[in-house]
């Protein structure tokens, strides 16, 4: 992307294995954090995946809605087509990211995987299906679909997916779920879903392994 917006970049952590990466996981966090937010799930992950390269871009823009952290793009307005132009704007940005992770690891497009929670989950379930080389895997935490009714023409790629949501969340109420598996299907999208009880807008214990298991089984045979 030209005119003066910044590179992408963030914390990352290489294969806990020490050998070179056979997957790339990368994680996009949710409004008004950054980076450093989500790259703690490796933590969880690397022993499942030792041979996972982890990386958790901050978001390229200042968050408008609070005095720190930064988001992908602003949500002061929530309108489909305020959200489309904010999400199809930053796709440039974050696909010249992705590609530059990949080809200075030495990696395919099938060894990556998304890993959205909130925004950072609209922003991977508009991208990953419109990336021209796809990815392997989505994983989305509490999050939503944009674009879902141009999703089946649009859609150059059709990894598996994984929802998650907690049935208590105050922020994105928990039928976006439902939503987003609706809109994948439609698309013919691989997708499955899991509803943690008595959680908000979080990961739980039962998330976490869920989704680990998901990239495992996806991702992490390449």
């Amino acid at each position: 992307m030209s005119g003066g917006t910044p590179r992408l970049d963030g914390p990352e952590l290489p294969p806990q294995s020490g050998g070179k990466a056979r997957q790339l996981i990368v994680f996009l966090h949710g409004l008004g954090a950054d980076g450093n937010d989500l790259i703690g799930l490796a933590d969880h992950w690397a022993a499942l995946l030792p041979n996972a390269h982890f990386a958790s871009p901050h978001a390229p823009e200042p968050c408008d809605m609070a005095p720190m952290g930064r988001q992908w793009f602003s949500l002061q307005r929530r309108d489909e087509a305020a959200l489309l132009n904010g999400v199809s704007r930053l796709a440039p940005l974050l696909n010249e990211y992705l590609d530059a992770r990949l080809a200075a690891l030495g990696l395919s497009a099938q060894s990556l995987a998304l890993v959205g929670f909130s925004q950072g989950t609209m922003t991977s379930l508009y991208v990953a299906y419109r990336r021209p080389m796809g990815v392997g895997a989505v994983l989305g935490y509490s999050g939503r679909i944009i674009g879902a009714e141009r999703l089946a023409e649009e859609a150059r790629a059709k990894p598996p997916t994984m929802l998650i949501h907690g049935d208590a969340d105050e922020i994105v109420p928990v039928g976006a779920i439902f939503e987003a598996a609706q809109a994948l299907g439609a698309a013919d999208i691989p997708a499955q879903w899991h509803i943690s009880e008595d959680l908000g807008h979080g990961i739980a214990p039962d998330g976490l392994e869920i989704g680990g298991k998901f990239l495992l089984d996806t991702v992490g045979r390449v």
